[in-house]
């Protein structure tokens, strides 16, 4: 006997409902986040029955909404790229993403201050614009502004050449003798760094900053971050940075809008205890402490998290498998590499500030802030820190005359160090409220009517493994058939969307990881 958990409707009553012909395969979606989500939409568009389970009152997972008041903010991701990715999910789903969404364009991108010892900072509005961008780079170095466009042509050629690779299931080492992967290969530089490749375009350190950054999107340092990731700034430039409005979170209703018009069940406050199993196969999940069947269980929640805590340790013996891809038992997910984590404050201002949409302060002394986060586990006496400002663009975020201010601040993983959040938050808070009042040129603490704050140990409670916001790290053992895969080795009928498998954490990659898990999984049942 099962009973139906409590569902939430998402339904835009002009527009028909109900699931399209196909397969009567019963399919479960743990987490409602962007990856579930999108392979619900995705599954449910070729026939599948389709329940979504998620634990949090409302879907979005790490995209989700924060309300305080009438103040507006999105959880996390503030940063939408690559659009038509999302656009390909929605087409799938015979939907149009600009029919649920309304979406911006943003220039200036940001702005970048990148501070210097005993120095003003450097100030750089960056636009799309390259001819605007390569002369603004050139003020900083002249070489440097002619190097950019050779840049940007070059990561043209990189993403051209291995985003086929970003579209495709790896599951063993055959899987590297693909020809798209060969192809790729020239461009991959598997030895250097981002930081390291990009001294081959440009011999100023703040040139390389300003296109470098971004491999915090992936919770690394450009130290450390592989070379491949040079395309990020590159993905900016050529497809722009865009802000839905309502915030990212907007994206997720409207993902959810279209699930329940395909026919599939969002059920809320409904967190999966355990995954049932007939032997190695998958057959069904426990919700509230009721067994429901289904043929297929899709994991969205935090991928370390999900497979130690739902699927039973005795299905995750060994070392590889048969096809030499990792078993995913508690101690390799252990001893893997994460990315860092992030100390958050969500401010509700009683006026406006004079900031762009998006703000990122880089530490004057960012090799240490980098290694602080890394390698040491402490607070940075001056650590790098991002500011998001939406209500200036977009009015819903906050009451008339009023803003909603994100405030990220890179911090260690639990993993790594001993940072005790208890104590030394306050501290951080204070280092972040003089970040942002120096950014804004006036005190901002008079002007909080609102506030909340997170820290990597509350990451950790809404089971983020070790706090790391980002998932795994993207190390090249760490990547292809070294990450969890789509298909889960091991078990049956068990598959991972999100930022936790190939290609990897960040919105436009997670749609690519639901498109290949849903697409496999459609194969499997004949879909």
């Amino acid at each position: 006997m099962t009973t139906t958990p409590h569902s939430t409707s998402f339904v835009r009553p002009s527009r028909a409902a109900g699931p399209a012909a196909g397969p009567s395969a019963s399919v479960a979606v743990i987490g409602a986040g962007p990856g579930g989500l999108g392979t619900a939409m995705l599954l449910a568009a070729k026939g599948l029955k389709v329940t979504i389970y998620e634990r949090q009152p409302a879907v979005g997972g790490r995209t989700g909404r924060i309300s305080l008041g009438d103040y507006r903010f999105d959880r996390g991701p503030t940063f939408f790229l690559m659009p038509y990715v999302l656009d390909e999910i929605f087409a799938a789903a015979g939907r149009r993403l600009a029919d649920y969404v309304e979406l911006s364009r943003l220039d200036p991108m940001y702005r970048l201050i990148m501070g210097r010892a005993g120095q003003s900072p450097i100030t750089i509005d960056c636009t799309q614009d390259i001819d605007k961008m390569a002369e603004r780079i050139g003020a900083i170095d002249a070489d440097d502004g002619r190097a950019f466009a050779r840049f940007i042509t070059d990561n043209r050629a990189k993403l051209r050449s291995f985003e086929p690779v970003l579209r495709k299931p790896f599951r063993s080492l055959a899987d590297l003798l693909d020809p798209k992967l060969i192809a790729a290969a020239p461009h991959l530089h598997p030895t250097q760094s981002v930081h390291s490749l990009l001294g081959s375009y440009f011999k100023n350190k703040y040139s390389k900053l300003a296109v470098s950054f971004q491999s915090k999107y992936l919770g690394m340092s450009p130290m450390k971050c592989p070379a491949l990731f040079s395309i990020l700034p590159f993905i900016e430039y050529e497809y722009g940075i865009w802000h839905p409005r309502g915030g990212c979170n907007a994206l997720m209703t409207a993902m959810a809008e279209v699930c329940t018009e395909l026919g599939v069940d969002i059920h809320t406050n409904s967190p999966v205890e355990t995954i049932t199993f007939d032997g190695k196969k998958a057959n069904g999940v426990v919700v509230n402490g009721q067994r429901q069947s289904h043929d297929h269980i899709v994991l969205n929640a935090d991928a370390s998290w999900a497979i130690t805590n739902l699927i039973p340790p005795s299905l995750r013996t060994g070392t590889f498998h048969a096809n030499l891809s990792p078993v995913w038992s508690d101690k390799k997910l252990q001893s893997m590499d994460y990315s860092c984590s992030t100390y958050m404050l969500y401010l509700g201002l009683t006026e406006p500030v004079d900031l762009p949409h998006h703000t990122i302060y880089i530490s004057e002394q960012y090799e240490q802030n980098l290694e602080d986060i890394s390698n040491l586990g402490v607070l940075s006496a001056d650590p790098s820190t991002y500011v998001c400002n939406p209500a200036r663009l977009d009015p819903s975020m906050a009451p008339p005359g009023h803003a909603s201010l994100y405030v990220l601040v890179p911090t260690s993983n639990l993993k790594v160090g001993s940072i005790d959040w208890a104590t030394q938050a306050a501290a951080l808070r204070e280092q972040a409220l003089d970040r942002v009042s120096a950014m804004i040129g006036k005190p901002v603490r008079p002007l909080i009517a609102k506030e909340l704050q997170l820290t990597p140990q509350d990451w950790l409670g809404q089971n983020i493994a070790f706090g790391a916001t980002f998932n795994l790290a993207h190390n090249l053992t760490q990547m292809l058939h070294l990450r969890p895969q789509h298909e889960l080795a091991g078990v049956e009928n068990v598959w991972l969307a999100g930022g936790g498998t190939h290609p990897g954490s960040g919105l436009p990659v997670i749609f690519l990881s639901c498109q290949i898990a849903a697409n496999k999984l459609a194969e499997r049942v004949g879909a």
